[in-house]
């Protein structure tokens, strides 16, 4: 009888540990942390990736050679872009991990263990500047988002061209790179439908698995941008929690105030009149 009695505890100590556990996790900041590295990996492996890719078409089919030096040509600007996404990389991966640790500290194994005051204090500022952070960089990846499109557009074009070569056998179609700002106006770097380099290009791998990419990437910028607005919802949620904490702590406060110097005036009376009997 005994044995099941502690079996019954011990079942039932557990049962509240998994609970405290479960209950103390920050599920909204937790999976906006997720989604907004794989929007990051995405975006940033399948851009790196692509801008290779595009590196590569380039130079085999639009015979486009990097300029001496450090003047400023599209292979310049695509080290530059690669540079950044390294800068994305790092500087997301830090900051994820800050708005996970800001909802660990709102949750409430946290405030019972430091009490209401401190999280108080330390929070809403922390929380503040969090919900700052969260919208610009919301508006960050709304822009990158539209700047990603620009390439997808791009691509689609020429993967069109290529998937239907009998349609535009007959016309003389053309790409060229001055169009979209590749090379300077008078180099002519173009290739155009019939031409050997057309159809060489249209068979490799390179134009396919570069459009897709940029599509991969296209679709990481947006999963960064949902998660930010996912962070957006759940720091704002915060904010109102510490707001009513710091509400309720100051109640506290003054009512814990009044009933000392209610205990005060009473035991002041007491005295009066157990002096004044005697």
């Amino acid at each position: 009888m005994e044995e099941n009695m502690d079996e019954s505890q011990s079942q039932k100590g557990c049962k509240e540990c998994c609970e405290r556990c479960v209950g103390s996790l920050p599920w909204a900041s937790l999976i906006a942390t997720v989604l907004l590295y794989m929007g990051v990996a995405l975006f940033c492996g399948c851009g790196h990736e692509a801008l290779s890719g595009t590196v590569t078409i380039l130079q085999n089919y639009f015979e486009v050679i990097r300029a001496p030096g450090e003047t400023l040509d599209v292979f310049t600007i695509i080290d530059i872009l690669k540079y950044i996404i390294y800068g994305l990389a790092a500087g997301f991966f830090v900051f994820g991990v800050l708005l996970l640790v800001e909802g660990f500290f709102t949750t409430g194994a946290i405030r019972d263990l430091y009490g209401e005051f401190k999280i108080t204090a330390c929070g809403r500022c922390l929380t503040a500047f969090l919900v700052f952070l969260a919208y610009l960089f919301f508006l960050v990846w709304l822009g990158v988002t539209a700047f990603t499109s620009l390439p997808v557009f791009m691509y689609f074009n020429v993967w069109s061209m290529c998937q239907n070569t009998s349609l535009v056998e007959g016309a003389n179609l053309c790409l060229d790179l001055r169009q979209f700002g590749a090379v300077a106006i008078s180099e002519e770097r173009k290739v155009c439908t019939g031409s050997e380099k057309f159809f060489k290009m249209c068979e490799s791998n390179e134009l396919d698995l570069t459009f897709h990419l940029f599509v991969c990437t296209l679709a990481g910028a947006g999963a960064a941008v949902i998660a930010m607005v996912h962070f957006l919802m759940a720091l704002a949620a915060n904010w109102g929690y510490l707001k009513d904490a710091s509400r309720m702590q100051k109640y506290e406060d003054i009512k814990s105030k009044e009933e000392q110097e209610l205990h005060d005036i009473h035991s002041t009376r007491s005295k009066e009149r157990l002096n004044a009997y005697t």
